[in-house]
């Protein structure tokens, strides 16, 4: 399949040569991987650089030499459909690219992790040097501050009552269906939003560059925080670097939409890094999370779960977390905690929720519907997480001690329970988009290769996919439809199929296929004749390889199965 052949460094051919990776077939080949990264990303650019279209937002006038950056109005007029396709074109080329790259992994592909870092790193901020595509929320971002900049709170009123009985220079340029909606973001966010609107004074375009600021480089400290998570194992490093900082899949969602969830990623991710050292300032950093989004909470509840035979830690991360969660939502804005519970009552079009509850809604209101979807929903959530806590393999975080147990070690078991938790609530979740994905993807990147991998990023590619055009605007009958079709038909089914692969998992955890449909054609195993035990002689049995402790310092994957086995002996 592949070949390594050494490589003597330039210059002082004393030292040993290093293995290079030279795959035979494409579909492995780390430089289709890196073209596919870089050109969604080319495609993005070149899509946003357009100016305003079906995909990209309009900002309003310019009047400073701010990003973003685009043609000025009246050279070109992006085709719907042109503008579309390319978009289309760069998820697609990304996503394949993604996938290359975690088979040339597998394959033995060992990145330099500084420099894919760097690479990543470069093709974010290239990314919000032209405007924001697709989803409109960053224009309601700026709308939350601007109500806050007049002495408005966004929590108690909504930018349409504002803006519908007087002239305003922001909330003017908001788009629908958001606009009678209160802020649902914490208090930490909501102060972002204010800070860009003061920087960015009346004008949208330039509150929505520093509001893009706001989350660039979120993500970037978060994707660095990830790769400090990992030190010590280069190997660990670069598949860390290549599924954050480098994946194309969240430079589109998080990025380009100038999203804020990676705020809240980035306190938590510095919170993770604490988890071994300080519970209090790891709870100080899963709190400050909690002030920016709530959903972040799932994190939390893995981070005490890991303190479970530990109370005193225990105690100290509650009373760390508390401590922000406190000042914020108490003191400083008391009614932003229940605001942000407002998402839990949706149903997102692209979600495997959509065709039940509009089947439901048949036969019921639209509220009973809801309450049965999300019931359904909730009880899957738990299902979908025992069943990947059972098949989960088990891998060490970077740093373990030399006879540490993996399974008593906080930081190792706080990575996997969140990444459990994390894509059980994504699956199963009646309100779900792409940029929710980061906080599955941030834990993934740390841990070994698993089935997870395949499921992240097939589940993303389809909601990204499914939102474009993701505005509520006016648009020609046949993009229209296909839109609408691949929004509330062609992503539901993939969301389900997601859904299918874990239980097919737990149904088969020692099948390789995503979908084992097919019988298992391997030979059977040889069985010896039974020997009585009076008759047998004693003889040393070596463990598996897997279940030294040198494996698990090198991050081999543990079934469960075979630690279940060892706990009984």
């Amino acid at each position: 399949m592949t070949a390594t052949k050494p490589k003597h460094r330039s210059g002082n051919p004393a030292k040993a040569a290093q293995p290079r990776y030279r795959p035979e077939i494409w579909h492995r080949n780390h430089r289709f991987a890196l073209f596919g990264i870089v050109g969604a990303t080319a495609l993005t650019l070149f899509a946003g650089f357009l100016g305003p279209s079906a995909v990209t937002l309009t900002l309003g006038p310019r009047h400073s030499y701010l990003p973003p950056w685009y043609l000025p109005a009246g050279v070109v007029k992006p085709n719907e459909w042109f503008v579309s396709i390319v978009i289309w074109a760069a998820i697609i080329l990304g996503a394949l690219g993604l996938w290359v790259g975690i088979r040339a992994l597998a394959d033995g592909w060992r990145p330099r992790y500084k420099r894919l870092f760097a690479l990543g790193t470069v093709l974010s901020l290239l990314t919000i040097c032209v405007p924001p595509m697709t989803s409109a929320d960053v224009l309601m971002y700026a709308a939350y501050g601007r109500l806050q900049a007049i002495g408005r709170d966004p929590y108690e009123i909504t930018p349409a009552e504002v803006f519908r009985g007087q002239f305003d220079p922001v909330l003017r340029w908001t788009e629908r269906p958001w606009q009678d909606t209160p802020s649902v973001y914490g208090p930490i966010t909501s102060w972002t939003q204010l800070v860009a609107n003061k920087l960015g004074g009346e004008n949208m375009h330039d509150i929505v560059f520093w509001l893009q600021v706001f989350s660039v480089v979120p993500f970037i400290l978060a994707c660095a925080g990830v790769l400090m998570l990992a030190h010590g194992d280069p190997r660990r490093q670069g598949r860390a670097a290549l599924l954050t900082i480098a994946n194309p899949l969240l430079i589109w969602a998080v990025v380009a939409g100038a999203h804020n969830e990676a705020l809240a990623v980035m306190f938590a991710v510095a919170g993770l890094l604490f988890m071994r050292k300080n519970p209090f300032v790891a709870g100080l950093g899963i709190g400050l999370a909690g002030c920016a989004k709530v959903s972040i909470g799932l994190w939390g509840i893995a981070m005490l779960w890991a303190y479970r035979r530990e109370p005193k830690k225990a105690v100290l991360l509650c009373l760390g977390t508390a401590v922000p969660m406190a000042l914020a939502y108490v003191l400083w804005q008391p009614t932003a905690f229940f605001q942000s519970l407002r998402n839990g009552g949706y149903v997102s079009v692209g979600s495997w929720a959509n065709p039940l509850y509009r089947l439901l809604d048949v036969f019921m209101t639209g509220s009973h519907a809801k309450i049965v979807v999300g019931v359904i929903s909730y009880i899957g959530l738990i299902v979908i997480g025992w069943m990947l806590s059972r098949v989960l393999p088990w891998t060490p975080a970077p740093g373990l001690d030399k006879d540490a147990d993996l399974q008593r070690d906080p930081l190792t078991i706080a990575l996997r329970t969140a990444l459990v938790l994390s894509v059980a609530w994504l699956i199963t979740s009646m309100y779900t988009l792409s940029w929710y994905d980061l906080l599955a993807w941030m834990p993934l990147a740390v841990l070994a290769a698993s089935k997870l991998d395949k499921i992240m990023v097939i589940r993303g590619a389809a909601l990204s996919l499914a939102y474009v055009p993701g505005r509520a605007i006016d648009m020609g009958p046949t993009l229209d439809f296909t839109a609408t079709r691949m929004r509330d038909t062609v992503s539901p089914i993939i969301q389900m199929a997601m859904v299918l692969a874990v239980i097919l998992w737990w149904r088969q955890p020692d099948r390789g296929e995503l979908f084992p449909f097919r019988k298992d054609k391997s030979p059977p195993t040889a069985t010896a004749p039974k020997v009585p035990a009076s008759k047998q002689a004693p003889s040393k049995v070596p463990l598996p390889r897997s279940s030294s402790p040198k494996a698990a310092r090198t991050g081999t994957a543990i079934p469960v199965k075979e630690l279940a086995s060892r706990r009984r002996s």
